[in-house]
């Protein structure tokens, strides 16, 4: 299948200018391509989820093993939003405009996902590389396996960002002008997300990997660090494997050194805008041009994920701590609590999965932003059920065993299912919105990621540097935290429901 870019509109000054900002090449739309192809080229998001999902389970337990305090566990992941901020857009830029023979996004597929494989081993093994490095043992801290972790950590969220915005900018491509097409794109990206998540939650929770590959175990990393590396190799291979899948699967056409799309003969047909502007600048200089309903997709955004970053950030650490009320370095009702809430996480992919199969039916029933609002409130109320469990547990003398009651695990499993179905619709519909949205000012399709993308890593800035302070401020749990994203939830909630109205949803249905 070829790839090429779509129209530039010309008809207005204003479409004219936006174009020039985003870099957008003036070639014909795509062919349609079959729904199968679409399945396939969105199947990287497996590979990429499944090791996103074990950064999110094991790694923020495991950094409290290496000796990083809990009120300082959230900065470790500050380096996730800022990569996102510069790596993102940029990568999204680039991807616009590369003029590989391979086309313009797979590069970037492929080399995101090599990072992403060095970054796993560089973390799996940062108990061991820092041993080697003069670490020392016996429970102290150590601070060049810590220095090994966070380059690992930085890398992988560098891949991550590379990977995922031009696969997304890749079905954006696919799917041309048909605004059910591109819905449906997303959808099954969010499917394999929760593919990922499950695959991915399901390797955290198993506590065994170190009897399957016992090499894993040495003198600087016991039974939980040996599991945690052994998962990571795991994911190499199922990175490996869905990232051939992939790429296999869009053959893009090339752009010319002149900045034209090449035909068949090599020749080219039609000429690109070669004017390339500094990249911050141009990110800039785009927003000029976003109109009242790309700004309301980005309001949302960023309210959603001031929502969803906390609990991103803390749930298999709550149900270590606070429900299991257990210690990272102390007894074995911590990593319960941990297996535990990665349990959650794998029925919440589950429920993902599933709502994403469905999420194009609802939207085209109640609208998407009537879908976006009631997802958020949903989420709201998770959060705040979480929050009269923590104060319910807080309160509660458990049995000698120290284990708690069967009913509160239950509930807090149930919490982490539930909260599956508005996750889905996060990683729906805002790339949806903003891909149609965007499309008439001729704005490329990675930097259309790129300004979403703003809207998710500046929240998640703000979280990291803020949570872990906030939390220690009210006693070291994790409940202020996940107040705010209640907050966050709410309002933002109120704000699709109000500020998208299902009007304009309803007046694109003549176009599918």
């Amino acid at each position: 299948m070829t790839v090429p870019g779509r129209h530039r509109p010309s008809t207005t000054a204003m479409a004219a200018a936006a174009a020039e900002a985003g870099g957008r090449e003036a070639v014909a739309l795509p062919h349609k391509v079959s729904r199968r192809q679409l399945l396939r080229v969105a199947s990287v998001a497996c590979g990429v989820q499944f090791g996103w999902a074990l950064q999110l389970s094991l790694l923020t337990p495991y950094v409290q093993e290496l000796g990083i305090p809990h009120q300082w566990a959230s900065l470790v992941w500050l380096c996730g939003p800022l990569s996102g901020l510069i790596v993102q857009p940029f990568v999204g830029h680039m991807s616009d405009r590369c003029a590989s023979p391979f086309g313009r996004r797979r590069p970037y597929i492929v080399g995101g996902a090599a990072a992403i494989s060095t970054a796993v081993l560089l973390v799996g093994f940062s108990a061991d590389i820092g041993s080697a490095l003069g670490d020392p043992g016996g429970g102290e801290t150590r601070y060049r396996a810590i220095a090994v972790y966070l380059l690992g950590f930085w890398l992988l969220d560098v891949g991550n960002n590379t990977t995922q915005g031009p696969c997304r900018a890749l079905l954006a491509d696919l799917t041309g002008k048909d605004h059910r097409r591109t819905r449906v794109a997303n959808a099954y990206f969010s499917l394999f997300m929760a593919l990922g998540n499950i695959l991915g939650y399901a390797t955290g929770s198993f506590s065994r990997w170190f009897s399957i590959f016992p090499f894993s175990v040495t003198s600087a990393c016991g039974i939980n660090c040996a599991n945690l590396k052994s998962a990571f190799l795991l994911d190499v291979v199922i990175l490996a494997i869905t990232t051939c899948i992939t790429v296999l699967s869009a053959k893009e056409t090339p752009l010319s050194s002149a900045g034209g799309l090449m035909d068949s003969a090599g020749e080219t047909q039609v000429q690109l805008n070669t004017e390339h502007e500094a990249f911050l600048w141009e990110l800039i200089g785009s927003c000029r041009y976003l109109t009242l309903p790309i700004w309301m997709v980005l309001i949302v955004t960023a309210l959603t994920w001031i929502g969803w970053f906390p609990f991103i950030l803390f749930d298999t650490d709550w149900m270590g701590r606070e429900i299991y009320k257990g210690d990272p370095n102390e007894g074995t009702n911590y990593q319960i609590g941990v297996r535990m809430g990665a349990s959650g996480l794998l029925l919440n992919s589950v429920v993902l999965g599933c709502t994403s199969v469905v999420l194009e039916k609802i939207c085209r029933k109640w609208g998407a932003g009537l879908t976006w609002g009631i997802a958020n409130i949903l989420m709201f109320l998770c959060f705040l059920a979480m929050l009269i469990i923590s104060s319910w547990a807080k309160n509660k003398e458990y049995p000698q065993n120290g284990l708690p009651p069967d009913g509160v695990v239950v509930a807090s499993l149930v919490i982490f299912t539930i909260l599956g179905a508005p996750l889905a619709v996060t990683y729906t519909i805002p790339y949806a919105m903003i891909s149609a949205r965007t499309e008439p000012l001729g704005f490329g399709q990675g930097l259309a990621m790129g300004i979403l993308n703003l809207a998710i890593v500046i929240p998640q800035v703000l979280i990291s540097v803020g949570s872990g302070p906030l939390d220690q401020l009210f006693g070291g749990g994790n409940s202020p935290a996940f107040a705010v994203g209640a907050l966050a939830a709410f309002v933002s909630g109120l704000v699709a429901i109000i500020g998208i109205p299902r009007s304009q949803i309803a007046g694109r249905r003549g176009q599918r």
